[in-house]
């Protein structure tokens, strides 16, 4: 028997409706054209696409020592220990004090599911790093794992906390994460465009079975007056009996 306070009990009409229409074309298409986007690449004889050495040889030709330190710091907090462990252990803790059990289980999923199709297709294409690189790194050039990781959080979160400025943060650090890998010489910038693809399009594909529970759960740490209430969320004024 369902729970009065169960979350999907709580969830907005719209956050209900998104659960029952499964709306995964979205991100099973983001996830496509990433895949699609490292063919392309691998599919070329020299392995990168007239775009890469473009962007590439720009970057090279502005290197300075001032942008090595934020790059190198980008690099340390989307990789490593910190960036695949202690950060997403951090944050999932951060949504358990916050009572949203469910939010915490959707980012942890979302964000080892995302590091799985990135070492999966790194594999898969075997595509070789720039020459020029200035930092050490695993196999596999293609896609970006640092910003695969960026853009899963910065979904993830804006998903679950709808607020422009969480939206902006997140937009603004993976942006810059993308930014960083090029210009460490670590990836390519189709690398960084599928990164982004991979991580946005695992982000929607997890959240729509569970966008009632999420919202639902939402509402209620809230302390939604529905629940305050005992009422149903799909009952109003004018349907209650009067008398």
């Amino acid at each position: 028997m369902t729970s009065p306070d169960a979350p999907e009990r709580a969830a907005t009409p719209s956050a209900r409706r998104i659960s029952r229409r499964w709306p995964l074309i979205s991100g099973v298409l983001a996830l496509a054209l990433a895949a699609a986007l490292g063919s392309l690449a691998v599919a070329r004889s020299s392995g990168v696409l007239e775009i890469d050495t473009e962007w590439m040889n720009e970057i090279t030709e502005h290197r300075a020592p001032i942008w090595e330190v934020p790059s190198l710091f980008m690099n340390y907090l989307g990789g490593g220990v910190l960036g695949v462990l202690v950060v997403p252990v951090a944050i999932a803790v951060f949504l358990l004090l916050l009572k949203r059990p469910w939010a915490a289980g959707y980012f942890l999923a979302a964000t080892i599911v995302s590091a799985g199709v990135v070492q999966l297709l790194k594999h898969l294409f075997g595509r070789a790093r720039p020459l020029d690189i200035l930092v050490s790194s695993d196999f596999g050039s293609f896609p970006s794992g640092h910003v695969a990781n960026a853009a899963t959080m910065a979904v993830v979160l804006g998903i679950l906390f709808p607020r422009v400025w969480v939206w902006a943060a997140g937009i603004a650090y993976t942006v810059i994460m993308l930014l960083s890998r090029t210009y460490l010489g670590a990836h390519w910038l189709t690398d960084t465009v599928g990164g982004l693809l991979i991580g946005a399009g695992v982000a929607v594909v997890l959240w729509a079975p569970i966008a009632d529970k999420l919202d639902g759960e939402r509402q209620l740490s809230r302390g939604h007056p529905w629940r305050n209430r005992g009422e149903n969320p799909t009952e109003t004024d004018e349907s209650r009996p009067h008398g």
